[in-house]
């Protein structure tokens, strides 16, 4: 059995699940599954390793290559930006530098300021 094969049968079974609810969450046929399991079986892609670990909390890397944690660590994950907190212009991103340089209690100040002049 390849060893890419025993790693989505590990997660699969880790996570309780069947090989007709992992197709189901994946959007595949329960054969596939059957096939990505199986020894001299087809290779799921990318896009569907990626569903598998979403799906059995297992870290993608582990789950690619067989290196690194087996689990996901949702706790050491950054959490997403906002895209409006992005600098729309050259003077947004110089004050910006700005803020993130200051201390918080001038940051506070700062944006206290800003209110102000804003009204």
């Amino acid at each position: 059995m390849s060893a890419l094969s025993l790693r989505v049968r590990k997660a699969r079974a880790t996570a309780r699940l069947s090989q007709a609810e992992l197709a189901t969450r994946v959007g595949v046929k329960r054969s596939a599954v059957t096939q990505w399991e199986h020894p001299a079986g087809t290779k799921p892609s990318v896009g569907h390793l990626i569903q598998i670990a979403l799906e059995t909390d297992v870290a993608f890397e582990w789950l690619a290559t067989g290196r690194g944690p087996t689990r996901s660590n949702t706790a050491e994950l950054v959490p997403p930006m906002i895209m409006d907190d992005f600098a729309r212009d050259e003077h947004e991103s110089q004050a910006l530098n700005y803020l993130r340089h200051f201390s918080p209690s001038k940051r506070r100040m700062a944006l206290e300021i800003l209110a102000v002049m804003s009204r």
